[in-house]
């Protein structure tokens, strides 16, 4: 299997692209486009427009080399009964999950708002979680396709850093898989708390994983394999 290194915070992470996948969290038309949810909530969506560049290169790499790509998106079924009623009341009256929109009804799975943006379409085989919350282990099948598939290691993109990314990171550590956050592949509609949520990740010595970047993930792709030496 080809083994390859990462250079990374706190320290460089070897791992093997056969057993690893690249990850992209929310990067759906709600949350990155006007009129969606993220800005009917009061946010600037233009900051996480930053995150879809290098979100399409690691996409691109990890294609390339074969890697395992699962994308997820947050939404709920049309009858809204996986929405727990603190979430479903949170943001102004009309403009909350399920209500009208430009998009269609917000966060409501099926409607336009609720699917990727085109620049980070799935392929045909490519995994596409639907999640009801912020973590993309609750309430779905995730673990069980990455055991099925050998998965030990995710490299994470999307949106937003601190709360479905940082989620997903947390929930996947306490499941045992490895977790390198590519920085330049999250965002936050608050730049502060992306500085934060990356901050804690690698604290610690790793205490949830680690922070790269797309150049380092695409230079380790590109790396020979590590010269692992003849069986003992």
């Amino acid at each position: 299997m080809p083994q390859i290194v990462i250079e990374a915070e706190p320290g460089p992470l070897v791992f093997d692209t056969a057993r690893a996948a690249l990850v992209l969290i929310d990067m759906q038309r709600d949350f990155l486009e006007p009129g969606g949810f993220g800005e009917a909530l009061g946010n600037d969506v233009s900051r996480l427009a930053a995150a879809v560049a290098p979100c399409a290169a690691a996409l691109a790499a990890a294609r390339a080399a074969g890697m395992r790509v699962i994308h997820t998106r947050e939404g709920h079924r049309p009858d809204l009964s996986d929405c727990p009623p603190a979430k479903l009341a949170r943001g102004q009256p009309s403009a909350r999950i399920g209500d009208p929109g430009p998009m269609g009804r917000i966060l409501v799975r099926g409607e336009p708002g609720h699917d990727l943006v085109a620049a980070l379409a799935p392929a045909p085989g490519e995994v596409v979680i639907d999640k009801p919350g912020k973590g993309a282990f609750h309430a779905t099948d995730l673990g069980a396709i990455l055991s099925a598939a050998g998965i030990d290691t995710l490299l994470v993109g999307g949106v937003t850093t601190e709360v479905c990314v940082h989620t997903t990171i947390r929930e996947a550590n306490d499941r045992g898989f490895r977790c390198v956050a590519l920085a330049d592949a999250c965002a936050s509609y608050f730049e502060e708390f992306h500085r934060v949520g990356l901050a804690m990740i690698k604290a610690q010595g790793g205490i949830f994983g680690w922070v790269s970047d797309v150049a380092a993930f695409r230079a380790a792709l590109r790396s020979a394999p590590i010269d692992q030496g003849e069986p003992a």
